[in-house]
This record gives structure tokens, sequence and C-alpha cells, in this order.
């Protein structure tokens, strides 16, 4: 595992003692500073254009009370890049950026802070919504040679943790868990899910199990889906790997791929999320639609609830 800096706690230690609050969705925090994201990078985008924005965002997840930051590296890749012009050098510093932005953010907090390294699906690149369909036609090996060189680009870097994020089945799950074997670096591994299924269909007790007996994840779990379906996901996840359990659920709407734009209502409620803990979680936060206010309202949740400090 990589070192902690300075006389730091790694993640896992953290989370064996307290619940940690991660930070919500960049990219509708990236919105609301005004910024332009209807390029087919998505967030990723402004690490060339404006990390400013990227550290100002983070800032803001901070200030509401976060102390887990995500980078903008979901949606950035050695291929999408390319498709800019983007050379793999100017790539991997590109991807290597979003660490320093990240943990910039988090310089200035009165707690420690820790960084995540957003490693998105293969469906994230591809930009059509295909994330939250999963089975690309794409075997195993193929998925893993894919994930590799980010991930040697994110842990160049230097994060506390990678995010295996938004997996929509498990032969991407299995994928990424060899991209990362012998990296150096603790992970943890969250799903993308509708009811109790992963959303190219598979059982969560399947999924869930492909961690159990690796130490190298820290930590399991669901996120970029329903609030409600989350809950029942977390009971799971601990019972099944007997690891702590991160979930970060969106708000409730659905993401409408043609459209490019979110349909439905918001079901995010802090308040009903104080009771995750009780059940495993030790990483709780909120995915897309999710801002700095809702995240403010789950940190007093959290810091109120037996347990969570």
């Amino acid at each position: 595992m990589a070192p902690t800096p300075g006389n730091a706690r790694s993640l896992a230690s953290a989370i064996a003692d307290e619940v940690l609050v991660l930070d919500g969705g960049l990219s509708n925090q990236l919105e609301a500073q005004g910024c332009d994201l209807s390029d087919e990078l998505w967030s990723a985008r402004l690490l060339a254009d404006g990390p400013e924005q990227i550290e100002a965002a983070h800032t803001a997840y901070v200030r509401a009370g976060a102390r887990v930051l995500i980078t903008a590296s979901y949606q950035a890749t050695f291929e999408g890049f390319a498709r800019r012009g983007v050379d793999r050098a100017g790539a991997a510093r590109l991807i290597g950026r979003s660490v320093e932005l990240a943990r910039e953010a988090g310089q200035g907090a009165a707690e420690q802070v820790w960084v995540a390294g957003s490693v998105g699906p293969y469906g994230a690149m591809l930009a059509d919504g295909s994330e939250y369909r999963g089975r690309y036609g794409l075997t195993v090996r193929e998925l893993e040679r894919f994930h590799r060189p980010r991930i040697e680009a994110l842990v160049e870097a230097g994060p506390d943790v990678l995010a295996l994020e938004t997996v929509p089945d498990t032969d991407e799950a299995e994928a990424l868990l060899r991209a990362v074997e012998g990296c150096g670096v603790p992970v943890w591994l969250s799903y993308t899910i509708e009811g109790e299924r992963t959303r190219a269909g598979q059982g969560l007790t399947e999924a869930f199990g492909l961690v159990a007996g690796n130490d190298q994840v820290v930590a399991v779990g669901v996120n970029c889906c329903e609030p409600g379906d989350a809950a029942r996901a977390v009971e799971r996840a601990a019972g099944v790997t007997g690891k702590p359990v991160v979930v970060y659920p969106n708000s409730g709407e659905e993401w409408d791929a043609g459209a490019r734009t979110w349909r439905g209502t918001g079901a995010f409620d802090p308040g009903r999320m104080r009771e995750w803990p009780a059940a495993g979680a030790r990483l709780i936060g909120g995915c897309c639609r999710v801002g700095p206010d809702r995240i403010a309202a789950l940190a007093a949740a959290v810091t109120a609830t037996p347990g969570g400090r």
C-alpha cells in the first residue's frame, strides 16, 4: 500500500474508527459555477481548460463538510483526450492533475481530507450512457487493458485510494480488480445498480462476492443509483464481504443519455442515511445532482449519529 504522507492516517484506519462523509456530484457543482460540460469529456475537459474551476468545486465540498474528495478523472481517459488532440504524455499529466487539484482543495481543511482517484467505467469514455447498461461486448482482458494505463497515471500522482466507481457489471469489476493488482494503492469498488441487481442484471451477492478476501479493497458498495436502492445494498455488501461499505447515491433523478439531461424528482434525504452506519456504511456521500447543501446536511446528520464520530 502507498505510504500516507506525514502523520496523516490511512483511509482504512480512519473508517475503522468513524464514518467519513464523501463529496457530492462534481459535474452539478461545476455547472452551478457556470461551466459548460456539454463536451464528451464532461468535467474532465476542465482539467485542461479550467483547472481552477475544478479546485473551486472541490473546495465547496470541503466547506460543506466532505472528508473525502473524488477526483475529476471519471471520464478522463487516454482515448478521450486523444480525440481532442492530446498526446499520451499530455493526457497522463492531465489525469495526474486531477489528484493534485483535489489535494490542494483539501489543504486548508480543519480535519484531514483524503483524495480518491476516480476510475470510471469503460462506458464513461463512450459518453453514451452505456455505464448504466454494461456488457459492452468486450472481454475481461480487453477491459483490463483499457483501464490499466489510466490507473497507472493516477497512482503516479499519489491518491490515498482509488475509487473504482459506477461499475455496471461483474465483468468490468473483475477487470478493474485485475488492473489495480500490485499498484500499491488501496481501492474501493462501487457498483451502479437498479433494484437489487447490477445494471447488467447480476445479483448483488455475486457482485459483492468478487472482493471477499481481497485485502487491497478497503470498502465495497454502490454509487450513482437511487437512494432507496442504495439503502438495501448497504446491508448486502456488508453481509457478503464483511468489509466497510461505501455508498453515495445520486439525487434519485434519472439520466436521459439521448437528451443529455436528468429527469424525475430528487429523493436524496440525508436524514434517512443516518441509519446506514449501523448497517455497515463507513463512507457516505452523494453522486450526480447532489450538491454542497445536501452534503452539509449529510455531514450534520452523520455527526449527530451515535458512532458517526
